[in-house]
């Protein structure tokens, strides 16, 4: 009895102990703390927002910033993500502070599959590498010069777009627009992908085969949350995610060394003269400087899959923000064709490139358009590479911050 007593006696000193110094503790708060977060569930955070992608829950964030202000921590399992919401707290990060918060977040072991290991440019974290890939698709891609040498490609696009609107025009059917924007953007990026104008089938295939990655960064979110249960008990959706990845690889590998084979032959010498430089083709030549080697055949699946999957749906919405707005204020579109008219005249029903540079009023309408529609509503997840205070906030090292 008296060694119960005993034990009973030591623990409920031990807790009154613990609770003195908790209520001690908490009277010396730190000077910053994290930013506000709604209500979350113990342990595992908000389990909620584990089974939904990033876009899923941004009407979500965006009601907890009215609610919280213009910072909001989400507990996406153990580790918090912090959400900004204002201009000038983006300004201030990113521009002021831009060394401070200029790296990525590692990435979590599903999304390592699909990025082959952080090594494309949204996920790669800040360094020799991810400045190596940034450097050679703005320089040898996206560079006006190069940019040029693309406008056979361009005029092809145009005449499928055209002959998609008007297929639908004459059948009697609805022509759903977004569609066959999205259908002449792929086939555009396809072509400066791989250099090849591939089959009507073939783009499809690729298009089905994005869409299924881009669905894929929600679907496969639950995997991350513990991934040595999950490959037990969720056994069948870590399948689902090597086949989409099998698959990707399937369909890409050969023409990358399609692509390669052209290119042993042009420097033989027994190539044709109207080679143009494709993205792949820039690939084949990178060496990454961590690791002093090339980029073997699953890392340029990754980075060809992030070219196409960046600039399809991006440009073809930004494009359908603009249709829609012509359509609503009818006094643009009158003004515009005036424009038009007056460049290139009534009779011409096609216009060329270098017209476009005498058209002030039409690049003022696509510029309004991105102001006022941005096709992405956040920046890719940043990450601070020591603790920094934000908007009178702790952001925590090593912790994700996303920029809406």
């Amino acid at each position: 009895m008296e060694t119960w007593f005993l034990i009973l006696f030591t623990i409920s000193i031990s807790l009154l102990l613990k609770a003195f110094f908790n209520l001690f503790s908490s009277s010396k708060k730190p000077p910053y703390t994290l930013p506000p977060s709604p209500s979350t569930f113990p342990i595992i955070g908000n389990f909620l927002w584990v089974r939904k992608s990033f876009f899923q829950i941004e009407q979500s964030l965006r009601r907890f910033s009215r609610s919280l202000g213009p910072m909001v921590t989400l507990y996406i399992g153990p580790c918090p993500s912090i959400f900004v919401f204002d201009r000038s707290l983006t300004h201030q990060a990113l521009i002021q502070s831009g060394s401070l918060f200029s790296d990525r977040p590692k990435s979590l072991p599903a999304n390592k599959i699909m990025n082959s290991n952080q090594h494309d440019i949204s996920s790669g974290s800040y360094g020799p590498n991810w400045r190596l890939f940034r450097r050679n698709l703005t320089s040898e891609i996206l560079h006006p010069s190069r940019v040029k040498s693309y406008s056979h490609a361009r005029k092809w696009v145009l005449d499928i777009l055209f002959d998609g609107l008007q297929e639908k025009a004459k059948s009697g059917e609805s022509v759903e627009v977004l569609v066959q924007f999205q259908y002449a953007m792929l086939s555009l990026l396809v072509l400066m992908c791989f250099g090849d104008k591939l089959s009507q089938q073939q783009i499809k295939e690729i298009g089905d085969l994005q869409r299924r990655v881009f669905t894929g960064f929600g679907r496969f979110n639950v995997l991350n949350l513990w991934p040595r249960v999950t490959k037990i008990l969720l056994r069948k959706k870590w399948d689902e995610l090597f086949k989409l990845r099998k698959d990707l690889e399937d369909a890409y590998i050969p023409l990358i060394r399609a692509r390669k084979k052209a290119k042993d032959e042009r420097l033989s010498n027994k190539g044709s003269d109207d080679y143009v430089l494709a993205y792949v083709d820039t690939l084949l030549d990178l060496e990454l400087p961590e690791e002093k080697r090339k980029l073997d055949e699953a890392e340029m699946v990754t980075l060809a899959s992030e070219f196409i999957n960046v600039g399809t749906d991006t440009t073809s919405t930004a494009l359908l923000w603009v249709m829609a707005n012509l359509v609503k204020y009818p006094h643009i579109q009158d003004r515009l064709l005036v424009e038009i008219k007056g460049v290139v005249g009534d009779s011409v029903e096609e216009i060329k490139e270098e017209d476009l540079q005498k058209m002030p009023y039409l690049r003022a309408v696509i510029l309004e358009g991105l102001r006022r529609h941005p096709p992405a509503h956040f920046v890719v997840p940043h990450c601070v590479t020591e603790d920094t205070v934000l908007g009178g906030y702790l952001i925590p090292k090593n912790s994700t911050i996303n920029f809406m």
